[in-house]
This record gives structure tokens, sequence and C-alpha cells, in this order.
């Protein structure tokens, strides 16, 4: 296959996505996802929440997501994202060697999306304080201020909803906080 016919493939899948019925009317913004709806105001603006635990059982803590669809651009989504997260014995390599960390991050991003009809695509980037403090021994506490960015896509098709996620924190101490999350959900 040539690079030209690659490109026509590629463009012709977005117009297919353009064609299906639009979902620009949708209440569930780019970035949304399965989170409980908190609260929808009045001026639009919607308020979402969930709880974030990662399978290795390291971390937990929550999101919470505001956001809005401004009114004469229907397929622009904006918002912001409170992040909370704590982790404990968390193994860490730093310069000095590996240690055992109980770290807590506490973090903000400003988030914009696109919606393609189903499609939905998404980006934030901000900003995350987080501390660490070593297990077991009286080194001191370890800290500071680190960036946060990501990208993701939302697909739904009548009721099936699915969704991919990656977020990284750009601190070395914070690596396990970096996530890749994806979800299929069809509620019946």
């Amino acid at each position: 296959m040539q690079p030209d016919s690659r490109l026509v493939i590629a463009l012709a899948s977005v117009l297919a996505l353009l064609a299906l019925p639009s979902q620009a009317d949708s209440p569930m913004p780019a970035y949304g996802g399965m989170a409980q709806d908190l609260m929808h105001l009045d001026n639009g603006m919607i308020i979402q929440g969930r709880g974030v635990k990662t399978p290795d059982g390291y971390t937990s803590g929550f999101r919470l997501t505001a956001g809005f669809t401004p009114q004469y651009l229907p397929r622009l989504d904006l918002g912001a994202e409170f992040s909370y997260r704590e982790s404990d014995d968390v193994p860490v390599s730093l310069t000095d060697g590996q240690q055992l960390l109980d770290t807590t991050s506490l973090g903000g991003s400003l988030v914009a999306g696109v919606r393609l009809g189903p499609l939905g695509l998404y980006a934030k980037s901000g900003l995350a304080e987080w501390q660490g403090d070593p297990v077991g021994d009286g080194d001191p506490l370890r800290g500071g201020t680190a960036r946060v960015q990501g990208f993701g896509a939302r697909l739904q098709l009548h009721h099936l909803v699915s969704r991919l996620e990656f977020e990284e924190i750009k601190a070395p101490a914070m690596n396990h906080l970096n996530l890749m999350t994806a979800s299929i959900h069809y509620p019946f």
C-alpha cells in the first residue's frame, strides 16, 4: 500500500465518522466518561466526579471535573479537572537509590475537547504538587511541582461508550501515577 492510499483511507474514515448522526446535542462532553454526574447547572455547566484506584493497589483518590460547551460552538467542550491521589509504599528510583515512599499529590488541569459525531477527542494540561514521605527511615520529605499532560478519546455509538485516556505526571518520583485507562460501558 502506498503512502498516498493510506492518507486517502484515513481521510475517508474521518469523513465516515462525521457522516454518522451528530451527538453534539448530547450532554456528555468529549472528555466525559463513566463519572458520576454530581450537578447540572442552569448555565450548562456539568460537574462530574469519580474515584481513582490503580490496579496495582498502590494509589487511590478522586477526580472532579467541571466543564461546559460554549453556546455558539456546540462541538467544543472546555473544562477544568481537580485531582487528589494518595499512594502507599511505592517503590521509587531516585538519584540516590531505590526507596519506598508514601506519596500525596494534588493537581489541576485545563481540559479541552472536540466532538466529531460519535467521536470525542480531548487533551489536558496542568500542574500537580506532590510530596513523598520515605517509609521506615528518617530521610527528609521529598516533593515538588510537576507538569501534568494527557489526551484521550471517547466513542459513543447508541448506548455503547468506549473510552481511552493517557495521563502523565512529569516527575521521576511520580511515575507510578502515569496512567493509561481504557473502558467499555454498555448500560442495560
